[in-house]
C-alpha cells in the first residue's frame, strides 16, 4: 500500500506541478491575448472615427458647395441685372432716338451722348460659368436686347424671385434666366409742372 500511496503522492505532485505551469501558461496567454485584442479594438475604433471623419466632411463640403452655388446665384441675379437696366437707360437716354445698343461697349460709352454716358459701370462675367455673358438679340435689328448665362446647370433657385424676374420660377437652366428689357416703345409720359 505503500507503493501505491507514493505512486498516487507522485501523481498528485505531476498533476499540481501541471496544474500550477498551466496557469502561469494561462495568465501569459491571457495577458497576451487582451493586449492583442485591445490593440484590435483600437484599429477597429481608428478605422470608425475616420469613417465618420470622412461622412461628416462630406456632407460639410456639400453644404458649402450649395451655399457658394446660392451666392453665384444672387450675384448671376445681381449682374444680369446691371445689363438691364443699363439696356433700359441707353434705349431711353436719347429722347426721339430709342433703340439698343449694338455691343456691351456701346453701354460702357454711349457716343450718341455729347458726354459719353456710361449706364453700365464694367463688364461684368458670368458668375456661374465665368465666361462672358450670352448677348440676346433682336430678331429685326439684330441690337442687343438682353443677356443670359451660358451655363446648362439646373437652379437651387426655384421660387421667391424679385419682380422683374418672376418668370424664372421653375426654369431648368441658368440660361434660360434671360434678363432683358420688358417694355418696348416710348417712355411714359413725364408729368408737367403747373405754370
Amino acid at each position: 500500500m505503500s507503493n501505491k500511496s507514493s505512486k498516487f503522492t507522485v501523481h498528485s505532485l505531476t498533476f499540481f506541478t501541471f496544474r500550477t505551469s498551466n496557469s502561469a501558461l494561462r495568465t501569459r496567454f491571457s495577458s497576451l491575448v487582451s493586449r492583442l485584442s485591445s490593440r484590435g479594438f483600437t484599429y477597429i475604433a481608428l478605422l470608425a472615427a475616420i469613417v465618420i471623419i470622412g461622412i461628416s466632411l462630406g456632407s460639410a463640403a456639400k453644404y458649402w458647395q450649395n451655399i457658394s452655388m446660392r451666392e453665384k446665384e444672387e450675384e448671376l441675379i445681381f449682374r444680369g441685372d446691371q445689363y438691364r437696366l443699363a439696356i433700359e437707360r441707353y434705349y431711353f437716354a436719347v429722347p426721339g432716338r430709342m433703340q439698343y445698343p449694338q455691343s456691351i461697349d456701346d453701354l460702357l460709352k454711349d457716343s450718341r451722348t455729347p458726354q459719353g454716358k456710361r449706364h453700365l459701370r464694367q463688364k461684368y462675367k458670368d458668375p456661374i460659368t465665368g465666361e462672358d455673358f450670352i448677348e440676346i438679340r433682336d430678331q429685326l435689328t439684330r441690337r442687343i436686347v438682353g443677356v443670359c448665362s451660358a451655363s446648362d446647370k439646373e437652379p437651387l433657385k426655384q421660387a421667391n424671385f424679385p419682380e422683374p424676374y418672376r418668370e424664372f420660377e421653375q426654369k431648368k437652366k441658368y440660361s434660360e434666366w434671360k434678363f432683358q428689357l420688358q417694355q418696348v416703345g416710348p417712355p411714359p409720359p413725364v408729368p408737367q409742372l403747373p405754370k
